[in-house]
């Protein structure tokens, strides 16, 4: 594994530990990482594949399933690559008023 390719394993470690906690993942970072890989892919240093496969991995291991089992078969198509498909869970929200 390259230098790169050890970097984005890093940083979207760390950007799914925090989902994985039940915390945000700050946007800046995450469209840092996400320009990191599109750049790793542009420059030739690293596959496009190797990376889908470190993203749905790292998934695996933080969230307990799969990209693919968590948003459905097409997920890809809604996120395309370079996007990191995962999300900060919601707040549960109750009425404030009986309207």
């Amino acid at each position: 594994m390259g230098v790169l390719q050890a970097e984005i394993r890093q940083r979207l470690t760390k950007q799914f530990q925090l989902l994985a906690q039940g915390g945000d993942a700050p946007p800046g970072p995450r469209f840092r990482l996400e320009g990191v890989m599109e750049a790793a892919v542009i420059s030739g240093e690293v596959k496009k594949e190797a990376l889908q496969q470190m993203v749905d991995e790292l998934h695996q291991e933080f969230f307990g399933e799969t990209v693919e089992a968590r948003l459905g078969e097409s997920w890809e198509r809604w996120h395309p690559f370079p996007q990191i498909p995962a999300f900060a869970v919601r707040a549960p929200v109750s009425p404030s008023t009986s309207d």
